[in-house]
Parts: structure tokens; sequence; C-alpha cells
């Protein structure tokens, strides 16, 4: 099992790596039959981006929403799911949330992908419909590239 002292903030190094994880890792959602998810994109601007594995096997991309800490996106390579990296990063997330003073940490995702909301579920998050107007925009930002007509979208959140 991967160990959250093996998750570190991404160097340029491993920014570099993160769309080949993530493209791996969308795979899945193609033996779903969704086949245009959007490209790869940029972290760099990211508040944080937390990887795990040497080379790059996992990320957590964080950013700062309506005063808490936001998930934007969680990817783990196929070749090491199942052995603790997505849960060592949502450990790592949900710590790096509290040092820096938020009361929780957020996420959009798929309601019944068995990967999404059942895997968030298990490791502590709960469907929420307490939005800050930040949140509220992301989740209307995800109604206007119609995320929805792949499966139900829904908000959780993690208490630090």
């Amino acid at each position: 099992m991967t160990d959250v002292a093996a998750v570190r903030v991404a160097s340029a190094d491993d920014l570099r790596a993160l769309p080949a994880v993530e493209d791996a890792a969308d795979e899945l959602f193609r033996s779903l039959g969704v086949l245009d998810l959007p490209p790869a994109a940029s972290r760099a601007e990211a508040w944080r981006v937390l990887v795990v594995g040497r080379p790059v096997a996992g990320f957590a991309v964080l950013e700062r929403v309506d005063g808490d800490v936001h998930l934007e996106q969680l990817s783990v390579h196929p070749s090491a799911m199942r052995r603790g990296s997505g849960t060592a990063l949502l450990t790592a997330a949900v710590d790096l949330a509290r040092s820096a003073g938020a009361r929780r940490v957020t996420l959009l995702t798929y309601a019944d992908v068995p990967w999404n909301a059942p895997f968030y579920a298990r490791r502590g998050w709960a469907v929420t419909d307490d939005l800050g107007p930040s949140l509220r925009e992301l989740v209307a930002s995800e109604v206007e590239l119609r995320l929805a007509r792949h499966g139900r979208r829904v908000v959780m959140a993690r208490p630090v």
C-alpha cells in the first residue's frame, strides 16, 4: 500500500508527466462509453498539485474555492490502481486543507461510477448541497460542458 509520506508537491518534472497519467486513467471512462472527456490540461497554475510515485503514478489537483480546498482532479495510472495511491493522495489533500485553514475538501464527480462517488464516500466524503458562490460556478461550468450526459454529477465534501 502507498504511504501518505510518499505523497509530495509536484515538481516541474512531475507536472510534465501528468498528461500521460491522466490519459491512461481516462481509458477507464472509455470502457463506459465516455469517449469525449476534455483533453489533459496544464496544471502549472493550480493552487497545489500533489503526486505519488517515481515516476508519477497518480496526482491530485487542488484549488482554493470559497475558502475551502477543492479537489479539481484525482487521477491514478491504471497500473498503480488498488495499491493505495488514490487514498494516500486524498489523505494528503485533507491534511493540506487542514494546515491551510480550510473547513473541508470539496469535489465534483459522477455519482454512479464505482471509482468516483462510491470511492470517495468510503473515504469520508458525502454528497452536499452546501455550495458557496464559486462552487456553484464550477457546477454551472460542468453543465455548460455537458458532463452530466455521461451520468449524474454530485458535489461531495469531507470535513478536515
